[in-house]
């Protein structure tokens, strides 16, 4: 019974509006894409872009993970909670912040650097960026769930430090590090904002070839036949993620490796070649933002007083509020009814799998009466912030104790008291980090505002696309100034999450 909420919600918002957009390919064959070599490119590049950007976050990211996960020294914490930043940072900040860095006008172009706009090195930086924190995070994780029983025993018996890492450690976090690896692919093969504004003519995703087909050359029929080939391959992605998270769920050892001080240079070099790691991809983006921003002047921070900036600012906030409310009864109520179902688990990833572009298109050939209505832009907004509520609500459920739900069945309550008083209040944490994701994905939301609302009802976000699109040093300085704005509101996001889980943590401590 509860699924059939959020089950109708799909299905109207979602799965309805993506048929509607796939009903235009029938009118060719669904081999088109791949016997025309223009969009047979758009599909390999697509492909290519996510899995180089896999195979660089896996190859960056795990020894930055091992030094994390191994060495103790003061601001690892620190560290930890500021890997989190990048992943709640909006599209289009990103994208300006890697142009800020590395485009024409960028920071170090301008110190003798390499121009990289016109090149594929430019999507993938800013893929790693988005992605390499979430596989640092995740194996860090895992390595904190490797047995040291297993690994003192393998060292005992004269095991090297590598050996013991390819036969005790790489087998253990190997699941965990392809869960992680598999959300960076359907992150940057269906990714639309940083293709759009990193990509330029020749490295385009799909996504966004689908855009231009529909929005600028009317070409419904090619445009859903590429849609067709993107739902198989990322529903695919999509199933293998959900079968791997639910062997994850499982209960761990809880005989973790200890953590020790580094020593000796070779260990202090580690630590600090990680943290340079981190820095290049992670931080440089944001940090020049702020640079170039704080150097544009007053006559640039004068925008955020325009009448523009402050309607945008309002309609961002308002479409995020109601989002957030509507996403956290949708994602409570689907991984209540997801607890036994990985049919289920892998339907909560669907509006990851469908892109915004699709969903847009979708709805509006499907609700042209509804054609950017108030109600039809924040039930989007609330699609695509959803899912975030959901997984962090599902990974609460699977660790609570089963034993506690049946001894208050037992003493005789009922199973709504027994979810109020037992089960809600251990969700909190779970919810909590899933309502600030769903917060950081409504403020960023970038594709289906675009495309679904007014002109009075522009977001940050599109404000900070229509200053990028105008020439002139002074929209440039605007969109930098307008886009520390929005890295603000990720911020407010982003203290909820760890901000939280530090209260939880030093209120467990506290506790006799």
């Amino acid at each position: 019974m509860l699924a059939t909420v959020p089950l109708a919600y799909l299905l109207a918002l979602l799965v309805a509006p993506a048929l509607r957009l796939l009903m235009e390919a029938g009118q060719i064959s669904v081999w088109a894409p791949l016997q025309d070599d223009y969009l047979r490119w758009r599909l390999i590049w697509s492909f290519l872009q996510a899995a180089l950007t896999c195979a660089l976050a896996l190859g960056l990211g795990l020894p930055v993970a091992w030094v994390l996960a191994r060495f103790e020294f003061r601001g690892r914490s620190t560290v930890l909670h500021a890997l989190m930043l990048p992943f709640v940072v909006p599209t289009l900040v990103a994208a300006l912040g890697v142009l800020a860095l590395l485009g024409p006008q960028g920071w170090l172009t301008a110190w003798g650097g390499p121009d990289l706009q016109g090149s594929p090195w430019l999507l993938i930086y800013g893929n790693l960026f988005f992605n390499l924190c979430l596989v640092v995070r995740a194996a860090t994780e895992a390595l904190g769930q490797v047995s040291a029983s297993r690994v003192a025993a393998a060292r005992t018996l004269g095991a090297t430090p590598w050996r013991v890492f390819w036969r005790v450690e790489w087998p253990a976090i190997a699941p965990w590090l392809m869960s992680a690896l598999c959300l960076v692919f359907l992150y940057c093969f269906s990714g639309f904002g940083l293709a759009l504004v990193l990509g330029g003519q020749e490295y385009a995703t799909v996504e966004v070839e689908i855009y231009t087909l529909v929005a600028h050359e009317l070409q419904l029929a090619q445009a859903g036949s590429l849609a067709l080939w993107v739902l198989v391959l990322t529903g695919m992605v999509a199933l293998v993620y959900a079968a791997i998270e639910r062997r994850l769920s499982t209960p761990t050892r809880a005989d973790g490796v200890q953590r020790r001080r580094p020593r000796g240079a070779r260990q202090w070099c580690s630590v600090w070649a990680a943290l340079a790691v981190l820095a290049v991809f992670c931080a440089a983006p944001l940090l020049v933002i702020v640079w170039q921003a704080a150097a544009a002047g007053s006559a640039a921070w004068s925008v955020l007083l325009d009448e523009t900036t402050l309607a945008a600012l309002w309609n961002s906030l308002r479409f995020t509020v109601l989002a957030v409310a509507l996403a956290t009864a949708l994602g409570l109520a689907h991984a209540l009814a997801a607890r036994r179902s990985l049919l289920l688990r892998t339907l909560v990833f669907l509006p990851f799998v469908v892109s915004p572009v699709m969903v847009a298109f979708g709805l509006l050939l499907l609700y042209p009466q509804w054609t950017a209505s108030f109600g039809l832009l924040v039930c989007a907004y609330a699609l695509l912030a959803y899912p975030f509520v959901a997984k962090s609500l599902a990974t609460g459920l699977d660790s609570i104790p089963v034993h506690l739900v049946q001894a208050a069945r037992t003493l005789g309550a009922p199973p709504w008291h027994v979810f109020w008083r037992i089960t809600m209040p251990m969700l909190r944490p779970a919810l909590r980090r899933g309502m600030a994701f769903a917060a950081a994905t409504a403020v960023g939301e970038f594709a289906v505002t675009l495309f679904l609302s007014r002109p009075e009802w522009a977001t940050l976000t599109t404000l900070v696309y229509d200053h990028l699109g105008r020439p002139g040093t002074a929209n440039r300085d605007a969109a930098l100034v307008l886009a520390c704005l929005l890295m603000g509101l990720a911020m407010l996001a982003f203290v909820l999450i760890e901000w939280t889980r530090d209260a939880e943590a030093c209120a467990t401590a506290t506790q006799p």
